[in-house]
Parts: structure tokens; sequence; C-alpha cells
């Protein structure tokens, strides 16, 4: 996180002018760019701005490497052959390239989310959270988003197919934009493709953010029924929402949750002995899986039992009261099959 207080973040109406290079564009520039975006002129026109459309707001954003337009803007990202957060150059491609603590080398967008990431997230959040809720999705985002942008742009660790960096590649012009249509018409298209990367980027930086704030929600919530729970092994949610991150995090004993799965469902999913993995901790019983509703009902002794599915890691009942019964009995026939081995 930034150790000084980044240009344009200690006066929110200074007009600032930030600069990346021209030609071929990549997932670290469109990324730093969004994060500029959101940090510093989240009202103003993202896509708009990179086609050089008329704006009000506070933000211009120029693609170019003339060394007269890089002297005279403000913040220059990819590009400069400078590292100087204080004076707003954050490129990375020198000799003495920029490191993190465990030696991963920076790219544009890793150096502009630590000194612009917090203010991009506060500015994306939308529903009122405390500043180390905020501070807690920076940094799951560093840790999910940026350090593979990082590791990618650095050649350390490829993203993969169909990954943000990919993404943001397709949106490059073909080879032979110039041959077939000419130089101007050219570099029309790769503003263009700027413009579109920049857009799918921003979106999925959106997305990322109120996904990790619902995630450390979620964990409080979990954390919260866990500890009102009579039998631990049974995770009774009021809500549906993701729990085996915190389950597995924090070593919790949890072998059912029990959750709402519509508003005349709720389900019983067993936890996987590991996170992601198939397999349950402990299976539901063997002469339900595959049963619906009446079948299902009969041998259960559960009335309201919808269905338990035939790998036997969830089966459902039509009410909280009778998915917990299913919970419990799960528990109570796989203890007396132990006992009786």
């Amino acid at each position: 996180m930034s150790e000084h207080t980044p240009i344009g973040l200690e006066n929110n109406t200074r007009a600032v002018k930030a600069l990346t290079h021209s030609g071929n564009f990549h997932a670290d520039e469109t990324l730093g760019y969004a994060i500029l975006h959101y940090a510093l002129a989240p009202e103003g026109d993202l896509r708009g701005r990179v086609l050089r459309e008329p704006g009000t707001d506070r933000l211009t954003f120029v693609r170019t490497r003339s060394p007269d337009r890089i002297a005279e803007a403000d913040i220059v990202f990819d590009v400069g052959g400078v590292f100087d957060p204080t004076k707003g150059r954050y490129d990375h491609h020198m000799k003495d390239k920029p490191l993190r603590e465990d030696g991963t080398p920076y790219s544009a967008a890793g150096l502009l989310w630590k000194d612009y990431g917090l203010a991009a997230v506060r500015n994306i959040v939308k529903t009122p959270v405390d500043e180390a809720t905020l501070t807690a999705i920076w940094q799951s985002l560093d840790k999910s988003l940026i350090i593979p942008v990082d590791q990618d742009d650095n050649g350390v660790a490829k993203m993969g197919k169909l990954s943000l960096a990919d993404i943001v590649s397709a949106c490059s012009p073909p080879w032979d934009t110039a041959e077939l249509y000419g130089a101007e018409e050219a570099k029309k298209q790769e503003s263009l493709g700027f413009a579109n990367a920049a857009t799918a980027v921003a979106a999925h930086l959106v997305n990322m953010v109120d996904r990790v704030r619902a995630s450390l929600k979620a964990a409080n919530r979990v954390v919260e029924a866990y500890e009102a729970a009579e039998d631990k092994r049974i995770l009774l949610m009021e809500t549906g929402m993701p729990t085996e991150k915190v389950i597995f995090e924090r070593d919790l004993p949890v072998v059912y949750v029990v959750s709402p799965a519509g508003p005349e469902q709720w389900n019983v999913k067993a936890i996987p002995p590991v996170r992601g993995d198939f397999g349950q901790r402990v299976s539901l019983p063997e002469a339900w899986g595959g049963l619906e509703k009446k079948a299902l009902a009969e041998i259960s002794g559960v009335p309201d039992a919808v269905f338990a599915h035939p790998a036997r890691f969830i089966c459902g009942a039509g009410s909280r009261e009778g998915a917990l019964k299913m919970a419990r009995l799960a528990l109570e026939i796989d203890a007396s099959l132990k006992a009786g081995n």
C-alpha cells in the first residue's frame, strides 16, 4: 500500500493528466488505466476518454510515446523509463525494476494498485463498509488479480487461456490492419481496441471488488452461525452464501451445511475432506442416494424430503426443520454404522 500521498489524491478537484504508451497494449496498462479511472474520476466516461471524446471530469488520458507529452503528464505508467511514485512515474521496464517483497517484479498495474488501489476500491464499493473491510478487499484483489497480471507481464508465469490477459489481447486489431485499411485507420482501430479492453477490464475489476466484499461479509456470517450451533458438525445458514472457504481456512469441524435453496426448499450439503475436492467428510446415507419425494420420505422418515443426489453429497427438504432433521439423521446413521464395524 502507498507510503506517500499519490498525485491526484491530495486534492479531489485537481485536473490530472495520465499517460501510457501507444501501440500494442496488454493487461497491465489496461488494468492500470481502469484503476486510475476508479481512483480519480469514477464518474467520468472510461471508454470515451480513450477515444478522445470531450469530457468534463478531472482526468484526461493519452496513449503516446512522445517524450514531450510524457514530460508534461502528471501520471505516466508502463512507459518513460522512470519509477518514482512521488513524481507520478510508474514504469517497470528498467534494469533495476521495482520488486515485491517476495521478489516478484511489479507490472504497471501492480505499481498503480499499490498507490491507487485502495482509493479505487473505496469508490467502487456501493455498500457502507469500514476501512478494515476496504483494506481486506484491496489485499484480496492484490493476491487474486494484480499479482497474476504482474507475473504474466514480466514473464514469470502465464495467466493462461481465457484469462484477463487473453481477453485484453483479443481486443487488439489484427496484424494486417494497416496493410488492409491504411495507417490512419489502423491507429483508430488500436484506440478502439484499447477502449474495448479497458471497458472489459473495468467491469471485471468492479465485479471482483463486489464479490470480495460479499465474501468477507459471508465469512462473518459463517463464524456467527458456527458459534451459535448446538452441534458444531451442522452449520445452519439462514441465507445461502459461500461457506467452504471459511470452514477450511478456520479448520471448522463442519460436516453438513444446511441452507435455503429457494422459497420452498432447504438443502443439506456435505463438506468434502479437502476444499474443492470430490467426496465428503461424511457421505449422506447410502439408502437415500438417488431417491426423491415419496420414496425418500418413506425411507428417511422426513415427511417433506425432496431429493438425495446419487453421489450422496447433497439432499433437500421442503422446510428448514426437514433439512435439519435429514442432517441429524445422516450423522446418527453414520455413527451407528461405524459402531457396528
